[in-house]
């Protein structure tokens, strides 16, 4: 079997030219990409910022995250937020990812209160205006 890169205008689904998001709608879309994502590496997907303001679409999780041991095509998960059918044509370019190394930590679970790192004063939404 003949392997390709991925290129800007790929084919995204077989035997479709065009994919409905209803309004309000997730959906999955097929990438038809399989990813080798290298070990202690995470691969991050974002919508690309035209679809977001031209077509009111957006990824259902904001960020996807694909990990290293996931072997199998890759869709994307998106969201209609307008009020119309959304038509996406077969190649059309809706997502951007990059691979970023991972950082393994160890969380322990303690009763004892988490000593302040600054002199920081308030909880969610109190470092600025």
């Amino acid at each position: 079997m003949e392997q390709t890169n991925p290129r800007r205008r790929q084919r995204c689904w077989q035997g479709r030219d065009a994919f409905q998001i209803p309004p309000d709608t997730r959906v999955l879309v097929p990438t038809g990409l399989v990813f080798d994502i290298p070990e202690n590496h995470v691969m991050k997907m974002y919508v690309r910022s035209g679809v977001a303001l031209k077509k009111g679409l957006t990824l259902a999780n904001n960020v996807g995250i694909i990990d290293s041991d996931y072997v199998e095509q890759t869709f994307i998960m998106m969201t209609n937020l307008t009020d119309s059918l959304v038509m996406i044509e077969n190649g059309e370019r809706l997502a951007q990812c990059i691979i970023e190394k991972t950082t393994k930590i160890e969380i322990n679970e303690t009763a004892e209160p988490i000593v302040s790192k600054t002199d920081r004063d308030g909880g969610f939404g109190s470092t600025g205006d």
